[in-house]
């Protein structure tokens, strides 16, 4: 039987790659604050603060969020800072970005 593994500071990923992230800073998403790193996309300052689907679809508005996280599959698309249709896991986070969710298309309550 396989013991679990314990993570401790020095099992982590920043830690076996060395990384040492400068400081974090802030974005909101639907409103809420959401801590964010140098270097993170806004999909994953979005998993690590436990938020999993930011869009639905267009015909069924099912959820959806990362799903391949490379960019090709287009599920990660999300509004930010008023653009829509934005890939949220190529997209690295800033300070103030604002993020929300999308719904349908993106262009819904938008001046075309």
């Amino acid at each position: 039987m396989r013991r679990p593994r314990i993570r401790t500071a020095g099992r982590t990923p920043a830690a076996l790659a060395g990384a040492v992230p400068g400081p974090a800073f802030e974005i909101t998403f639907d409103g809420r604050p959401v801590r964010a790193l140098p270097g993170q996309s806004i999909a994953a300052a979005l998993w690590v603060a436990s938020v999993l689907t930011w869009r639905t679809t267009r015909v069924n508005g099912r959820p959806r969020g990362a799903f391949c996280g490379i960019g090709s599959c287009f599920d990660c698309l999300a509004t930010v800072n008023g653009q829509p249709n934005r890939r949220a896991c190529l997209l690295p986070a800033r300070p103030g970005d604002v993020v929300t969710s999308q719904e349908g298309d993106g262009h819904a309550g938008l001046d075309r």
